[in-house]
């Protein structure tokens, strides 16, 4: 934000962030159901703003009700805007009636829209003028003197900002706008004009005017778009062009704030349940008022603490961090937390691998705002004393085990793992902020801390780098002096506390969502994070020879990729590959770049080596074996853990928007199945001596879940039969006994049933089965004739998609798509077959993580030596004495297969070995 020399009008274009605050947050309601969101984030932005610049005059506009001058001139304008939802009309009154009780001063003026208001009150105004709003008309009013913030996103435009936007200075922002037209407000523009082309013909000629004198000269279609656009382009340019001289009954200079109206807000708050907003008026607050799902505005400011002295409290405006230094402190803080009903925290530690970080710091918050760091291993040069880790760690482990006390984090897998490096088993663990956005709403946004704060809470954390640098000069934790430790860490804490605060009261308000997260989600963290303790063993001398025999095929292959090119050529090289296939060898391209170039994507190979084609064969079969080098035979001896023998993954809860699970370093959910190095590769993964490697593998389960959302009587009586799906789906679309079914029609039935899932098209079907689009098309026709509930279902969830945005699975789980309503007929049907396939997804990610909790609760009361060491797709793999066998098989698959109940019966596969691909 730029220093200000002198207070500014600040003028808000409400109308712009009443729509934007609806769509950017997740559906917030109070405890009554009605929705508080868009409330939430204009309020929020009204403090940021007040807060940043002080102003003495600001006025919040809004668009009135009803058409305005530009409806007169233009009877389709903003003809294509959708009717505002319901949930959005009823927070518009309680939010107007808020701003007015705070003492903001409100404009609301008919006939015209609030950008005429504003562009009219900033060229009355003789000073400084800060215009905040996301919409990009408003650049036409910037000059030296106003200036544009969008709170939002923090973008502060002066005229060079709109220079580096938009490519045109402010006072060619209505040419720019009257080529590109705008497809929200209707406004017509110049067909296939888009902000590159109108940049570079404002370049040229200077002005829309002089490029409308010249039209003639413009050649090609982009031509006669132009001169067929000459005829609306004066009208298109009147409505981009914000009227400034709008009849107001008052002066900017009279914009004034009045006293706030607190009856009126405690009412107000009351209502709406914006518990932290009242306690802020001074006034008593019914104690059970339910915690709302609003700005912790009360909460951190976003400033670091004050670097003084560091025996007792640091502190900023309405924060209160402290350094605990001494056992006096840390036992006043130990009572504190003892008392508490539950209390946020975090460790900071020596890395970011969770079999090797040591713990430096702990952090904790009981009430937002304030936080308390306790430093036990800075060693830089001139630390002061600090307690001594293992005595303290020892105090801090009963608190830490009470499963009775309720701890909150962010990604507490994390912080578990790194305690039981120092022997404390984390119980208690009752909420992790990461979770509670993810269950919210998986496609939001990513759910970590600086993430989730940024967009929640409205505040910028302290980042790392800014207080340990970076690039191999990096700090560790232990080397940051704790003048700068200490606002860093108890952050942590105080902002993970205030985000618990934000998203709980939404998730109890949603109760399928709500016991989704407390009976899956967390406690599967404490499951997961024994899993990757776990490990799996893996045989590096194995790999090393298969890492020679890949090697050696790689090079086999580039020899005959250079025979069938007829040269030599880096086979790596997308361009010398591009020249060789589509001039050398002349062969079609069937999709091209976004530069126009013919596309080497490995789907294009794939088409093309389908042909018939030799070099896309070899080259497809080049990529395939140096990807299993590098990323698993090269790599995975890398990854053993020196002290455990093991490699050692880490899976992530709250990455894949369907809530299936994901894994990382190394990644065992991409290690091919189907092919032979694939297969090698998974002999590489072994029991350790006098053990067995069990996988249990869930069987088609997601045409299971399809049987029972759908409840097509067909597939209900295949598995309830235990037929063989694919032939009997064979068996009904091709009207041929069972018995007769041949390989080639059952192939086409599980790519049918298969591709339905996944919301295959006819064009994609004939693609996999090398048939016919016709033929393809009549094989899904009469699918659905003979399954008619499977295509019932599908039309149901794509129109239920359509009119509630989201989907969810048989446990709640929602997946949000907000592409459903596009205009666009490829993003659409996007959207519409991840409408089909999520619930399935969705249902198989939740019955194997319900499974695993099963399993693993098992496990733990048996007293077996058994381990689980891997979850992959459908799949557990676990680590069993030979002694346990046959008992752990038994009881994996009964608990597997009864760990949900559907309308058809869950099969579970397994298989043992001395290996993983042996076992599966």
């Amino acid at each position: 934000m730029p220093n200000h020399t002198s207070k500014p009008l600040v003028l808000v274009d409400g109308s712009s962030y009443l729509f934007r605050a609806f769509h950017a947050l997740p559906p917030l309601t109070n405890s009554h159901g009605e929705p508080t969101g868009a409330m939430h984030g204009v309020l929020n932005m009204l403090d940021k703003l007040r807060k940043d610049y002080d102003p003495e005059h600001m006025a919040v506009i809004f668009d009135a009700p009803g058409k305005t001058f530009r409806d007169d001139m233009f009877p389709d304008y903003k003809a294509n805007r959708p009717p505002m939802p319901d949930d959005l009309r009823g927070q518009i009154e309680p939010l107007l009636d808020i701003i007015k009780a705070q003492g903001y001063p409100l404009l609301i003026i008919p006939d015209v829209e609030a950008d005429d208001v504003i562009g009219t009150l900033a060229q009355e105004y003789a000073g400084k003028v800060i215009i905040s709003t996301g919409d990009k008309d408003m650049a036409q009013l910037v000059d030296a003197r106003v200036h544009l913030i969008n709170t939002m996103s923090g973008l502060y435009s002066d005229p060079a900002g709109v220079v580096e936007k938009f490519g045109v200075a402010p006072e060619r922002i209505r040419d720019y706008l009257t080529l590109i037209g705008d497809t929200v407000d209707n406004v017509p523009g110049v067909n296939k004009v888009g902000p590159k082309t109108a940049v570079k013909w404002l370049a040229e000629y200077g002005s829309l005017e002089n490029i409308m004198a010249h039209a003639d000269e413009f050649k090609g279609k982009v031509g006669e778009y132009l001169r067929e656009a000459l005829a609306h382009l004066p009208l298109s340019y009147e409505l981009v062009t914000i009227k400034c001289d709008v009849a107001l009954d008052c002066s900017p200079e009279a914009l004034t704030f009045t006293p706030p109206d607190v009856d009126k807000l405690h009412a107000l708050y009351e209502r709406y349940e914006f518990r932290t907003r009242l306690a802020g008026l001074g006034k008593e607050t019914p104690p059970n008022l339910p915690l709302s799902g609003e700005e912790q505005e009360g909460g951190a400011s976003g400033s670091p603490p004050d670097k003084g002295e560091l025996e007792g409290v640091s502190s900023a405006e309405g924060v209160s961090y402290q350094t605990i230094l001494t056992q006096a402190d840390l036992d006043t803080w130990l009572q504190r937390l003892q008392a508490a009903a539950e209390f946020a925290f975090d460790t900071e530690t020596t890395s970011l691998d969770y079999m090797e970080a040591q713990i430096v710091g702990v952090s904790f918050a009981i009430n937002a705002g304030e936080a308390a760091y306790l430093p036990l291993a800075h060693d830089y040069l001139g630390a002061p004393p600090q307690l001594d880790r293992d005595a303290t760690l020892a105090q801090l482990k009963p608190l830490l085990e009470d499963p009775a006390l309720r701890k909150i984090g962010q990604n507490l897998k994390y912080d578990r793992s790194v305690l039981l490096n120092h022997g404390i088993e984390l119980r208690g663990i009752a909420h992790d902020t990461m979770l509670e956005s993810y269950v919210l709403d998986s496609t939001a946004n990513r759910h970590d801390m600086d993430t989730l704060c940024a967009k929640y809470l409205n505040h910028t954390n302290i980042s790392f780098i800014d207080i340990a640098g970076k690039g191999k000069n990096q700090l560790t934790f232990n080397q940051i002096a704790l003048e700068q430790a200490t606002p860093y860490a108890a952050e942590d804490a105080d902002m993970t506390l205030q985000l618990h605060q934000h998203f709980w009261p939404q998730l109890q308000a949603l109760d399928a969502q709500r016991k989704l997260y407390e009976e899956v989600e967390v406690p599967l963290v404490s499951v997961l994070s024994s899993i990757e303790r776990n490990g799996v063993k893996v045989d590096a001398t194995m790999l090393a020879k298969q890492s020679k025999e890949l090697e050696t095929r790689m090079q086999e292959v580039v020899k005959q990729a250079y025979a069938a090119a007829d040269q030599e050529f880096n086979l790596a090289s997308p361009k010398q590959l591009g020249e060789i296939l589509y001039t050398k060898l002349g062969l079609h391209a069937p999709r091209k770049t976004p530069k126009g170039q013919p596309s080497t994507a490995e789907d294009v190979l794939e088409e093309l080596a389908a042909q018939g084609h030799e070099l896309p064969t070899l080259i497809l079969e080049h990529r395939g074996l140096a990807k299993l080098k590098s990323t698993y035979t090269d790599k995975l001896p890398e990854q053993i853990n020196p002290r455990t023998g093991r490699v050692h993954t880490s899976y992530h809860q709250a990455v894949a928007s369907t809530g299936r699970l994901s894994s990382s370093d190394p990644n065992l959910q991409n290690i091919p199945i189907r092919t032979e190095e694939g297969r090698r590769i998974r002999q590489a993964f072994i029991a350790d001596t006098g053990n067995k490697l069990l996988a249990a593998d869930y069987s088609q389960i997601e045409l299971r879940i399809m049987a029972h959302l759908s409840g097509d009587k067909g597939l209900l009586d295949a598995f309830a039969h235990g037929l063989d799906v694919h032939r009997a789906t064979a068996a009904e679309v091709f009207g041929t006994p069972l018995a007769e079914v041949s390989i080639e029609q059952r192939r086409a039935a599980k790519a049918i049933n298969f591709g339905l899932i996944y919301g295959m098209s006819a064009f994609g079907l004939a693609k996999q089965l090398g048939v016919d689009r016709r033929d393809a098309q009549d094989y899904v026709n009469l699918y659905f004739a003979r399954y008619p509930g499977v295509k019932q279902y599908m039309d149901d969830t794509r129109e239920q998609a359509r009119a509630q945005g989201y989907v969810e699975t048989l446990f709640g789980r929602r997946l949000f798509l907000p592409d459903i309503q596009s205009k666009n007929a490829a993003t659409r049907q996007y959207a519409e077959r991840t409408a089909i396939n999520a619930p399935m997804q969705g249902t198989a990610a939740d019955i194997i993580k319900k499974a695993m909790i099963a399993v693993a609760a098992w496990l733990r009361d048996s007293g077996l030596q058994t381990r689980m060491i891997m979850q992959v797709h459908d799949e557990l793999v676990f680590e069993v004495p030979e002694a346990e066998l046959e008992t752990v098989r038994a009881q994996v698959t009964a608990l597997m297969t009864t760990a949900v109940t559907l309308d058809v019966p869950l099969v579970v596969d397994s298989g043992v070995g001395d290996n993983w691909d042996e076992a599966h």
